[in-house]
């Protein structure tokens, strides 16, 4: 590294991003960080060391106040093949992106892609990678120098391709599969991947290429699910691949296997039909391989199941979801901010400490579950699902500690005071915007006040039937919640 660069990272709540900005930091970089909603990274353990611009690639508005300054931009942003335009709209995103960089006299763009296979033509391809294909082309064609690093499936805890790979090797011993688990692909561990993304930085400024990564293995996706269940010590798996399985058929299979949704199983799924295999090793020479060569897929694994026993995931594939406009209301806003707001509450007085109570509220979810009637939790997920909602399945990033922006179960974090307040908002499919709040306070005798509040502002008629619909249920379900908890923290004290 030649001198300290100021790095703009867009995608920072993301996968990728959350990882790269600590790596940045510790090469010496100063960052800044650009979030729709800057409040998410609140609680990241760098978030001092960063400055945060409020912005949208794709809103161009927000974008040269955000550029200004910036040596090197990272676009690691993506719509993941969801919504009917999301092609258009990732084009003109990069377009804008580029035109803003340009303008900004950003010395170099780093860009985060799909590996795409050679010799396929550009029709042929999946949406998916097609789309990967053509963002990369609009900021290589923006006149700012772009280094364009195409990636297959990355191995690391939390992201979508491992959770989809994990899930469906551990859950099922026997399984009739597609096609596509005989299709060659050349996986990448995600260290590689952040090592390769902080030394692009340093590129000379004639480089504006495309650069091939992966990692030292090339595999079927059937021996990724064999090569998986030795390193986590399963037996075999009992492979039976068939053609009956379309890419559309094959994404509703993992979306009812995996905790990953229908709208990100699709794409992966249909990417998965193609070969992609690296054809070129060029970033070598500006990022050489460690002494000891790339980290294989073997490897790879250990090391993502060691993060995940050691409850040491630091970012997940979920953390960039994030359904819902800021303009929609907050339960905070008075009535008339956004109409109709119903509301379930629940109070309580427990003689315990707060602390005790606040260790069980910030626990809930996941493998702990809701503290009430399991079986309705269950059926509201499994229906959740049926209609290409997210379910239970997507669990905690971690099992004792949350943060904004972290997904839980099909809920959301969107406001954590520690130890006293947390909120957080439902991401079920829903005909309205949902949350669900709980505090804890002090009662001034040594014990707490536990206040536990489900609101919904409907949309529409079929909002209201809907609440109406399910209000009846509230009496056992939050009920039931706001009791356990407080028995569970008795107990425990």
């Amino acid at each position: 590294m030649t001198a300290p660069l100021t790095c703009l990272v867009t995608g920072a709540t993301g996968y990728i991003g959350g990882r790269l900005v600590p790596e940045l930091l510790a090469a010496g970089h100063r960052v800044r960080c650009l979030a729709r909603d800057p409040g998410r990274l609140r609680d990241q353990p760098w978030r001092a060391r960063v400055e945060t611009a409020t912005g949208d690639v794709t809103r161009p508005d927000t974008l040269p106040d955000a550029l200004r300054g910036i040596d090197v931009a990272y676009y690691l942003v993506h719509s993941l093949g969801t919504g009917r335009d999301f092609e258009a709209t990732d084009r003109q995103a990069a377009r804008d992106f580029g035109a803003a960089a340009h303008a900004a006299g950003v010395r170099r763009i780093v860009y985060l892609g799909g590996l795409v296979p050679r010799g396929v033509p550009t029709a042929r391809l999946s949406p998916h990678l097609r789309s990967r294909a053509e963002v990369g082309r609009e900021l290589r064609d923006s006149g700012v120098p772009t280094a364009e690093l195409r990636a297959a499936v990355i191995i690391g805890s939390g992201s979508a391709s491992f959770e989809m790979l994990r899930y469906l090797t551990e859950r099922l011993p026997v399984m009739v599969t597609p096609r596509w688990v005989n299709t060659r692909i050349q996986p990448i561990a995600v260290r590689d991947v952040l090592r390769h993304l902080v030394a692009a930085a340093d590129l000379p400024p004639d480089v504006n290429r495309t650069f091939d990564i992966g990692g030292p293995d090339v595999l079927t996706y059937r021996q990724m699910m064999q090569g998986y269940a030795r390193v986590a010590g399963l037996p075999p798996r009992l492979i039976l691949p068939t053609p009956a399985l379309t890419p559309w058929l094959s994404s509703h299979w993992v979306g009812l296997v995996t905790p990953v949704p229908n709208s990100i199983a699709r794409p992966l799924v249909e990417s998965l039909r193609h070969e992609v295999v690296c054809s070129e090793h060029d970033i070598a020479k500006w990022s050489p391989d460690p002494p000891d060569g790339p980290i294989g897929f073997g490897r790879a694994v250990a090391l993502a199941l060691r993060r995940i026993r050691d409850a040491d995931v630091s970012t997940h594939w979920s953390s960039a979801t994030l359904p819902g406009a800021p303009s929609d209301p907050l339960p905070t806003d008075p009535d008339w901010a956004g109409g109709s707001l119903y509301q379930d509450l629940k109070e309580l007085t427990v003689a315990t400490p707060p602390e005790d109570v606040w260790r069980v509220v910030e626990g809930i979810g996941g493998g702990n579950g809701w503290y009430s009637f399991p079986l309705a939790w269950e059926v509201r997920g499994r229906l959740d699902r049926l209609v290409g909602g997210i379910g239970l399945r997507r669990g905690r990033r971690d099992p004792a500690r949350l943060r904004v922006g972290d997904s839980l179960d099909f809920w959301r974090v969107e406001e954590i005071q520690p130890g006293q307040l947390l909120r957080l908002r439902a991401e079920m499919r829903l005909p309205g915007l949902a949350w669900l709040e709980i505090s804890v306070t002090p009662d001034g005798n040594g014990g707490t006040r536990y206040r536990q509040r489900a609101l919904f502002h409907p949309h529409g008629l079929a909002g209201h039937a809907y609440w109406w619909s399910v209000a009846p249920f509230h009496t056992f379900v939050f009920g039931d919640m706001a009791r356990n908890i407080t028995d569970r923290a008795r107990a425990a004290h």
